[in-house]
């Protein structure tokens, strides 16, 4: 027993385990806010397309702070950032409760957004740097940890709000999250430096890409490839559901099943994605769980019925769990680039795959039907695939 318990604490280091937490506080509250989202709509008097334009508020404060919170971090370091950003984030949703007309609520959201947006690209970048430390992968057990934040918050937070109401639901997310960030603020690393990575190892090759203007290929592929596998998971869960009933004719119950098979097996594969990607690299990993991918992809779009299409789904969860932490490992380990700013281009354009494709997805289907969606999405896969010799660049803190 005492072998295996000091096991564990030698694989959840004080700093790996700050670094998790911040992902299942970032997670938690996304989590927590879906549940809010109809009381939200009752109480300010909300329809469908007014409650669309305010989801928009939220995706476009991300979307804004993704792409400057790299340069904060390339100033400053991760540490810094990700501890502000959390802090100031932690009473958010209490704020939004309280917002008292539309358009305070429109400002909120968007803030709300850009906290949890920013956060993302901190956290991610803070990753890394622990990677780096410890010599070995961490970044899918991370995004495992921000599944499970985003699963909790949405099953306490229905509980929570048919007991005691949406107040003191936020009040309590808001406890919770405060005592998760307590804990992990005086553990998040300290970023070594603040100078580009690798500066160290090639402090007099003028061919190296410096800044902004020198991102070169590399980093707008790997962003691609963030964009690529994060718009299934978008397409899933906007579209799953519908598809499921008008196409498949399930039940309401059977329905609700498609984006909950595919999330729950991304939960558990990323917890195991990091021993994964240390036995076999990053290329490798990234290799096959795109062939899963596109192995559930072609069931669910295939499926003769509900039954099969859930099953495709779940192996579709599988197959992309580990592609995006691959990437976002290669982005933060691209020589010659400031910390945080190949991240902070990666996150974005990776989180518009599931902020905006969907809509563009709801126009083709109208014409296409969602099947014929969901076997276009294994094309794109395989583009990926083509270029993903770039995801080497994940393998270089475990020195493989």
């Amino acid at each position: 027993m005492s072998e295996s318990s000091n096991a564990i604490r030698s694989m959840m280091t004080r700093e790996r385990s700050a670094v998790s937490l911040i992902f299942l506080a970032n997670g938690f509250l996304i989590g927590s806010w879906a549940p809010k989202i109809p009381e939200f709509a009752s109480r300010l008097g909300l329809d469908e397309s007014e409650l669309g334009l305010m989801i928009l508020c939220f995706g476009v404060g991300s979307l804004c702070a993704m792409a400057l919170v790299g340069v904060a971090i390339a100033r400053n370091g991760s540490q810094q950032v990700v501890r502000i950003l959390a802090a100031i984030a932690t009473p958010s949703l209490l704020v939004l409760t309280l917002a008292p007309s539309i358009w305070s609520a429109a400002l909120v959201l968007f803030a709300l957004g850009g906290l949890i947006g920013g956060m993302d690209v901190a956290m991610n970048a803070n990753a890394v740097e622990v990677e780096k430390h410890e010599h070995r992968a961490i970044m899918s057990s991370c995004h495992g940890f921000w599944s499970l934040g985003g699963v909790l918050g949405a099953a306490l937070g229905g509980l929570l709000i048919s007991v005691f109401g949406v107040f003191t639901h936020s009040l309590l997310v808001s406890l919770l999250t405060a005592m998760m960030v307590a804990f992990a603020w005086p553990r998040v690393l300290a970023d070594p430096t603040t100078a580009p990575a690798d500066a160290a190892h090639h402090p007099k090759d003028p061919a190296r890409p410096r800044g902004l203007s020198g991102l070169g290929a590399t980093v707008w592929l790997t962003g691609i490839i963030c964009l690529i596998m994060m718009t299934p998971e978008g397409a899933i869960l906007d579209w799953g559901a519908l598809y499921m009933r008008q196409e498949l004719s399930a039940s309401p119950a059977m329905s609700g099943l498609a984006f909950g098979a595919f999330s729950a097996a991304m939960a558990m594969m990323r917890f195991l994605g990091d021993l994964v990607r240390d036995r076999f690299g990053a290329v490798r990993t990234f290799r096959v769980s795109s062939l899963l991918a596109i192995l559930g992809l072609s069931l669910a779009g295939m499926a003769p019925s509900p039954a099969w299409a859930i099953a495709g789904f779940a192996i579709t969860g599988l197959g992309l769990a580990n592609t995006v932490p691959i990437a976002f490992s290669a982005a933060g380990n691209l020589p010659g680039l400031p910390r945080g700013l190949a991240i902070s281009v990666v996150t974005f354009m990776g989180y518009s795959g599931i902020l905006f494709a969907p809509s563009i997805i709801g126009f083709i289907a109208e014409h296409t039907g969602f099947a014929v969606i969901y076997l276009s999405l294994t094309v794109l896969i395989a583009l990926a695939i083509g270029f993903s010799g770039i995801t080497q660049h994940a393998d270089r803190p475990t020195g493989s």
